[in-house]
């Protein structure tokens, strides 16, 4: 159970971040993509609470969100603030494919959904696909 425990921790390290990212994302994307990116926060901040309450129900405290964040690369324009929003999902899906790999039961079935929504949103703000969601980061 430790395994299931520790990918579901980091799922959540990586919600935390991602919700961080999307108030980034949010203060540069311009008024065109401004209601997806607060969709993409308000999806980030429900799968972050879920994961919590997950952990708790496992009998883990949850990981702690960090005070700030590194960001990968500077946001200072509406492109930029596009690949951010494509960093953030890719990074999630990868956190989430190793909560795939670890879970069972209904956290697995949650973790895939979630896994497919990232993957999903990345395609949105990239503009294209990549052959395996989660993983280009690792290539």
């Amino acid at each position: 159970m430790s395994t299931v425990i520790d990918a579901l921790q980091a799922a959540l390290a990586a919600e935390h971040a991602a919700v961080y990212g999307y108030g980034v994302v949010g203060g540069q994307i311009g008024a065109g993509r401004e209601a997806e990116a607060r969709q993409a926060y308000d999806a980030h901040r429900a799968r972050r609470d879920g994961l919590g309450r997950t952990a708790r129900d496992l009998g883990a405290v949850p990981v702690s969100a960090d005070g700030g964040y590194a960001l990968p690369f500077p946001v200072t324009d509406p492109a930029s603030a596009l690949r951010l929003a494509a960093y953030l999902e890719e990074h999630v899906a990868g956190a989430y494919g190793d909560l795939v790999r670890a879970g069972i039961g209904e956290i697995r079935k949650d973790a895939a959904a979630a896994l497919r929504e990232a993957a999903v949103r990345a395609v949105r703000w990239r503009g294209g696909s990549v052959a395996f969601p989660g993983l280009a980061e690792r290539g």
